[in-house]
């Protein structure tokens, strides 16, 4: 079988859809269980194609993404593992203010999923100090009132 080349602008506007139509799954109250599914796969499959033409930035906020879907989903274990993901790429790319706190609030969010209450408070904490640092007004009180939508 032959291979089909995807260009760069396929593999951009494949991502970008499939980011907004998991952004479109996380917000729907009234998910099925195959919608979940859907979420899942479409927030994986635009992570893929950010990972062929994209940058740092695109590949933290994409696992930061599929860490979101799966602490919505409750499971723990895979929202934990992107959410170290997101964090370990701000880390290594020095990607800071909205989203170095986003990824220290999916790392509060999966250890609020786990039960995990000693390293939700710890990531909880650095999370709300890198919120209070995001430059944009806008983007900081988002932030703080995703930050604030934790469960433990």
């Amino acid at each position: 079988m032959s291979e089909v080349e995807i260009t760069r602008e396929v593999h951009e506007k494949l991502a970008m859809s499939l980011f907004n139509a998991t952004w479109d799954l996380l917000g729907r109250e009234d998910r099925t269980e195959k919608d979940d599914i859907e979420m899942i796969h479409s927030a994986h499959a635009s992570r893929h194609h950010w990972g062929q033409i994209g940058e740092p930035l695109q590949f933290e906020r994409g696992e930061w993404q599929i860490s979101r879907v799966y602490s919505v989903l409750g499971r723990s274990e895979p929202a934990l593992y992107h959410a170290r993901l997101c964090l370990e790429i701000c880390r290594e790319n020095d990607i800071g203010d909205f989203d170095i706190a986003f990824a220290y609030e999916a790392m509060a969010r999966a250890y609020a999923v786990a039960g995990d209450r000693e390293n939700y408070e710890k990531y909880r904490e650095l999370a709300e100090k890198a919120g209070g640092e995001i430059d944009e007004k806008g983007n900081r009180d988002y932030f703080l009132g995703e930050l604030n939508s934790i469960k433990l």
